[in-house]
């Protein structure tokens, strides 16, 4: 498939940098060493609005230039972080509406960070304001390169009197009339109906058992709420330095925020990624990470960057995580490049020795003495720099594809379906077994096109409505393969039953109805195929009624013994499976071997456990990443011996990859 570069594709390393946190004299080593090191660039000031801004209307820009220019001097660029996600103290204490408050009533107060409504109308003034000052001091410079807006956006849910107000007024701007927003609510239920506009109020006193529909709007008028936020910052530095580049800092998926609606407007996404250290994450870890860069490289389908990228053992929101094992700094770094990431900047340079992340561990310790991991580090800038003109211009093209949404995200998890359940970690374990099966994907927004794609694996497609479907339909008739899951086809986009046997409005393409189904949840059941071979599954079991379809797995347990569980359609030019069940990783590997074969799609047997493959290319050139994010020694069989990027040697047929081995091959001729 097919995918935009952006025009900031400088395949490169930086760092994290904090300038108001050391003294001054220490910048001008800093900035020496990073230069050495091969650092690039440097993201700043995210959260120092105290220092930009130390009281109303004074600003204070000085110490910053001061820092700029010496970064300059060594040949560092700069993002700087808008500082919105930390409101100063004096602001807070003279503008108390900016404090969000949660659905108890009890209001969020400065001292951590996040402290801040985005519909409260006085955190707009003084951010637009703050903003603007710093997008024209610093439109000219020549080493500032570009924006991050706020930092790590969350839905908040707040229902402050803002919040109120603002929902009032965006229900009232989505709905002809009262009438139209009770029906499409279906208030009728619980007595719940609307009156009068102003009966309308975010969902005080929590969400448990409230009305789906009522909470899907909510969470929808909370995205557009950051949306808003978010483009009144852009609007300002577009304005001011209109040649900067604008982005944001996602992280810790999934989000209820809608990261798509969010990222629609940035000239590109960017992501904090922190995979984990534990010996007991490495089976699921590198998988799970996997997932994160696919879904971030979807959010604008083209290449992104990290923003922060884990440079020691994390710890202010938990304990202490384990310290990185060798290679490791080095192995995830490449990963990121590896699915799309043209810029990998790590947190951070130095461990913070005052505040609550003095243990979220940074490339050098408290020591100030760079040590193991800093070597590690060094190393890496000077592989990516000397690789990084070859890497230019290159993406990811695949032929797989994911369909995700934070819609079906919040309305299946507002009414979670069974105990076990869970729309995302489900999505994990389809996405793990076709990279365990060296198949690159794509993971897209629903709404995104689906030309140029193979297969299309679609789970738990809750929200429905006749538009997709029929999107999913043509693409299975003109001759792709269509994965459907379980809980599909229930409900329309106000979060509203289909009156129609699941899976309603593609029962057609899917050739298959469901009678019954049984949540089973954390029980273990079984279901066998035709060559009597079983497999284990649990959450939810669908019982199949083939109409056109064919049966290739049924149920072994139960009182539905021998019902149709899997099941195979031919569609058009295409084929349509749908799993009625939540299989175990063995069996979707199965699947996906057997749809990969049919749509006539590569991909390698017995890969070693935690070997990632991932290709980067453009139009004249092939680059094939094999990361060993394993602890253990890995062998591949490549099948054709090739030329090593990052030594320039041949590799054989056969290679081996110490634990965090890490290898670039040109790809574009067998050598």
């Amino acid at each position: 498939m097919t995918q935009s570069t952006t025009a900031f594709s400088n395949v490169q390393v930086g760092v994290d940098y904090y300038p108001e946190h050391w003294d001054e004299t220490m910048w001008e080593q800093d900035a020496a060493l990073m230069q050495t090191t091969g650092v690039k660039l440097i993201r700043v000031a995210e959260f120092a609005w105290s220092r930009l801004e130390p009281e109303d209307g004074r600003f204070d820009f000085a110490w910053l230039d001061r820092a700029i220019d010496i970064f300059h001097r060594y040949g560092i660029q700069v993002v700087i972080g808008t500082p919105t996600n930390t409101p100063p103290r004096w602001l807070t204490s003279m503008h108390p509406d900016i404090l969000p408050i949660q659905h108890n009533g009890d209001i969020v107060q400065p001292g951590v960070r996040g402290h801040r409504c985005f519909n409260s109308p006085s955190l707009l003034q003084y951010s637009i304001r703050i903003v603007s000052e710093l997008a024209k001091h610093y439109s000219k410079h020549p080493a500032v390169c570009g924006w991050q807006i706020d930092n790590e956006y969350w839905l908040l849910e707040c229902h402050c009197p803002s919040c109120n107000t603002r929902f009032r007024e965006w229900a009232e701007a989505r709905y002809a009339s009262l009438k139209e927003l009770n029906d499409a609510w279906g208030t009728v239920v619980w007595s719940g109906e609307y009156s009068d506009w102003s009966e309308i109020t975010t969902p005080l006193g929590g969400t448990a058992n409230q009305n789906p529909s009522f909470l899907l709007e909510y969470h929808r008028f909370q995205s557009d709420s950051a949306l808003r936020f978010q483009r009144k910052q852009m609007e300002v530095i577009r304005q001011y330095a209109p040649g900067h580049f604008i982005t944001h800092n996602f992280h810790s998926y999934p989000q209820k925020m809608d990261i798509h609606l969010i990222g629609a407007e940035l000239d590109f996404a960017s992501f904090d990624y922190y995979p984990n250290t534990s010996p007991d994450k490495t089976a699921t870890g590198p998988y799970s990470g996997a997932l994160s860069l696919d879904l971030t490289r979807g959010i604008k389908r083209r290449n992104f960057w990290i923003m922060e990228q884990l440079s020691g053992p994390p710890g202010c929101w938990f304990p202490n995580w384990r310290t990185p094992y060798p290679g490791f700094i080095r192995a995830f770094s490449w990963q990121t490049i590896a699915r799309g990431a043209d810029t990998v900047v790590h947190f951070r340079w130095r461990s913070a020795i005052q505040g609550a992340e003095q243990f979220w561990h940074g490339l050098i310790d408290h020591s100030n003495v760079p040590g193991r991991r800093f070597k590690e580090f060094a190393d890496l800038c000077r592989e990516v720099n000397s690789v990084a003109a070859q890497l230019e211009g290159t993406t990811l093209r695949n032929s797989a594809a994911i369909l995700y949404s934070s819609d079906q995200l919040v309305a299946l998890g507002s009414q979670k379906p069974v105990d076990g359940f869970d729309y995302y970690e489900n999505i994990k374990a389809w996405h793990r077994a076709l990279t365990k099966l060296g198949i690159g994907v794509d993971v897209i927004h629903t709404m995104e096109a689906l030309e140029g794609y193979k297969i299309l694996l679609v789970p738990h497609l809750y929200l429905l409505d006749d538009h997709l479907a029929g999107r999913i339909e043509q693409f299975a008739a003109r001759g792709g393969t269509v994965i459907l899951t379980h809980r599909s086809g229930v409900k329309d986009y106000l979060s509203v039953c289909h009156m129609q046997p699941l899976p309603a409005l593609l029962s057609n393409c899917a050739g298959v109805v469901v009678s019954e189904y049984d949540p089973i949840g954390n029980d273990v059941h079984h279901i066998r195929t035709v060559d009597q071979q079983q497999f284990t599954s649990t959450q939810w079991n669908d019982l199949l009624e083939p109409v056109t379809a064919e049966a290739i797995a049924w149920y072994a347990d139960d009182f539905y013994e021998g019902v149709p569980a899997v099941t195979r359609n031919r569609y058009g030019n295409g084929t349509v499976y749908y799993v009625g069940t939540q299989p175990d990783d063995a069996y979707m590997e199965r699947l996906i071997q057997e749809a990969a074969e049919g749509a006539d799609l590569p991909y390698y047997e017995n890969l070693p456990e935690g070997v990632q493959l991932s290709v980067r290319q453009n139009e004249t050139k092939a680059y094939l990443f094999v990361l060993n994010l394993s602890r253990q020694e890995a062998v591949i069989d490549l099948g054709h011996s090739y030329l090593s990027l990052l030594t320039a040697g041949e590799q054989p047929p056969t290679l081996v990859l110490p634990p965090y081995g890490v290898e670039i091959l040109n790809i574009s001729t067998p050598s």
